[in-house]
C-alpha cells in the first residue's frame, strides 16, 4: 500500500512541476499572437516535428487512460489534459485562449510567472 501512495505522490508532484515549468517557460505574448513553431523550418523537419508531437500526445493520452484505471496510481486526468495539449486539434488554440482570458485563471498564471521573475502573460 505504501508504494501505491508513493507513486501517486511522485506522479502528482511531477505533473504539477511540469505544468508550472511550461507556464513559466511560455513567452509573455504566447496567447496574444498567432504563431507556428515549425513554420520557418525545412518542410521535412516541419512534418517530422508535427507528427512527432502528435504521436507523443497520443502516447501521453494512452498513459493517462491507464493511470485513470482503478488500482493504478497516478494522475490520469491531468496526464490526459497534457496529452490533449500536445495534439493539433481544430479549435484547441481558441479554447485555451478563452480559458486563459478568464480573470481568475490569468491572475493565477501571472502570479506563478511573477514568482519566478517572468513578465505577465499578454492576452
Amino acid at each position: 500500500m505504501l508504494w501505491i501512495v508513493s507513486v501517486y505522490v511522485a506522479t502528482l508532484l511531477f505533473s504539477v512541476a511540469l505544468f508550472c515549468g511550461l507556464i513559466v517557460a511560455l513567452p509573455a505574448r504566447y496567447f496574444a499572437e498567432e504563431r507556428d513553431l515549425w513554420i520557418d523550418r525545412h518542410p521535412v523537419v516541419r512534418w517530422l516535428g508535427l507528427i512527432g508531437k502528435n504521436v507523443l500526445g497520443v502516447l501521453v493520452i494512452i498513459l493517462g487512460v491507464l493511470l485513470s484505471l482503478p488500482g493504478i496510481p497516478g494522475q490520469g486526468l491531468l496526464t490526459i489534459a497534457v496529452g490533449l495539449m500536445l495534439l493539433n486539434l481544430p479549435g484547441k488554440r481558441r479554447l485555451v485562449w478563452h480559458l486563459v482570458r478568464r480573470p481568475g485563471v490569468l491572475r493565477r498564471l501571472n502570479r506563478l510567472r511573477a514568482w519566478f521573475g517572468r513578465p505577465p502573460l499578454v492576452v
